[in-house]
């Protein structure tokens, strides 16, 4: 047999080796990417439509989080559905829902109207993550995991970092609108384009019934590690999507900087995190899948760079911290991320991965208040601000040195619960 047909015969009984699985992540990183940008959108172009719809500064946190209540009860709800109908179609409705909506939010001229659809938006956009994560497990071999979910979660980050390059663009050539119009458009597109090339893989043969299915919350509770490592990525969130959602609207109202460089600031904040997941994700593969130190030690850098960050006052120096910020804010989630399929049977692995994500972002939904709250109260001071962020990847630090990431000891305490 030669080196070719030995190839061949490989990948026939080995279906997670083909090509098309590395199509499979493609597809899912690029509607990971999209929804990111629709959420990422409202960042740079929050003042515009704070002034436009006549909304307080310290009320523009409202439209954040009812984007993220949606966004939430999405993840805790579609996970289960993922195991149910699969991901290909759970992908496709996501985006082209969110789409429309980001359409609609650009036809707006009312600001109770527009926080009510930004809810909409958030509740299709999570229909896409516990999707993406179940169709890349079901293609990748759990020793790829590490890498494989560095590049899908790489998705955040460059939505963050197309948002504040285009937004800003947009607006000063055409109108915040536009950014939502487009956006919501490119979106629909790609939601054609999974429903039409992708498919389930072989590694998850069996979807989960409905007892399964409601033995994931069960299973939360039971399964401290679940529990610690839910808890540990809402403080995470926290300080990210905090940041992402108030960043730009700190610096212009706080320190006067231009709408344009702010959102070159966080772009250069967002990139960092494009190149970074990946690496990491790669680099714990390397250290037999290593997850745990490396996702504290990363929290920890993040927490103590949003203070650094809270004590400038120029966009140089802005420019300068934004990097290893982004860094901290981005490298832990790809290692929390591939930590859910090690604490969870594959059947249930879209359950687990949308209520773990749901309590992340529940983080995402308390922060744009709080922090709003805290800039008020204190005269708009920036530093009160960024304290309030760091508070959460600093706790999340904490939580995660009490993970257990072994697998073995995972499955044996599981089996125990399941006797009792």
């Amino acid at each position: 047999m030669t080196t070719l047909d030995r190839a061949r015969a490989s990948t026939d009984l080995d279906p997670s080796r083909r090509p098309y699985r590395w199509l499979v992540l493609v597809l899912c990183w690029l509607a990971f990417t999209m929804t990111s940008v629709d959420r990422s959108t409202w960042g740079p172009a929050s003042t515009f439509i704070g002034d436009d719809l006549r909304v307080p500064l310290a009320s523009l946190g409202l439209f954040a989080t009812f984007y993220y209540i949606g966004y939430v009860v999405s993840n805790a709800g579609t996970g289960f559905l993922t195991d149910k109908v699969g991901g290909r179609l759970l992908i496709s409705v996501s985006l082209v829902g969110a789409g429309a909506s980001m359409i609609l939010f650009g036809s707006t001229t009312s600001a109770w109207i527009g926080i009510a659809v930004q809810a909409v938006i958030g509740f299709f956009a999570g229909a896409e993550y516990a999707a993406g994560i179940k169709l890349i497990s079901s293609w990748f071999r759990p020793e790829e995991l590490g890498k494989a979910m560095g590049i899908y979660t790489s998705a955040t980050s460059l939505g963050v970092v197309v948002a504040n390059t285009a937004v800003p663009y947009l607006i000063q050539h055409y109108s915040w609108h536009a950014s939502y119009l487009l956006f919501g458009g490119i979106s629909i597109v790609a939601g054609i384009a999974c429903y039409l090339m992708l498919r389930p893989g072989p590694v998850v043969a069996k979807r989960a019934n409905r007892s399964e299915g409601r033995s994931v919350l069960i299973e939360l509770g039971r399964n401290k590690n679940l529990f610690l490592l839910a808890l540990a990525g809402f403080g995470g969130f926290w300080g990210t999507y905090g940041f992402i959602t108030w960043s730009n609207a700190l610096m212009i109202k706080g320190h006067g900087i231009d709408p344009t460089v702010a959102g070159g600031i966080v772009a250069v904040y967002g990139a960092l995190g494009v190149f970074g997941k990946p690496l990491i994700g790669w680099i714990a593969d390397k250290f037999n899948g290593a997850r745990r130190i490396p996702a504290m030690v990363v929290l920890g850098c993040f927490a103590v760079m949003l203070v650094v960050f809270g004590t400038l006052d120029n966009a140089l120096a802005f420019f300068i911290a934004a990097p290893l910020l982004g860094l901290g804010a981005y490298c832990y989630l790809p290692l929390i991320v591939a930590l859910v399929p090690r604490l969870v049977s594959s059947r249930v692995l879209g359950g687990a991965a949308g209520i773990t994500n749901a309590v992340w972002q529940i983080g995402s939904v308390l922060v744009p208040l709080a922090v709003g709250a805290a800039f008020t109260a204190t005269n708009n001071n920036f530093m009160a601000a960024l304290i309030t962020l760091a508070a959460g990847p600093f706790l999340g630090m904490i939580i995660m040195y009490f993970v257990n990431e072994n697998p073995d000891d995972v499955e044996i305490a599981v089996a125990n619960q399941g006797k009792a």
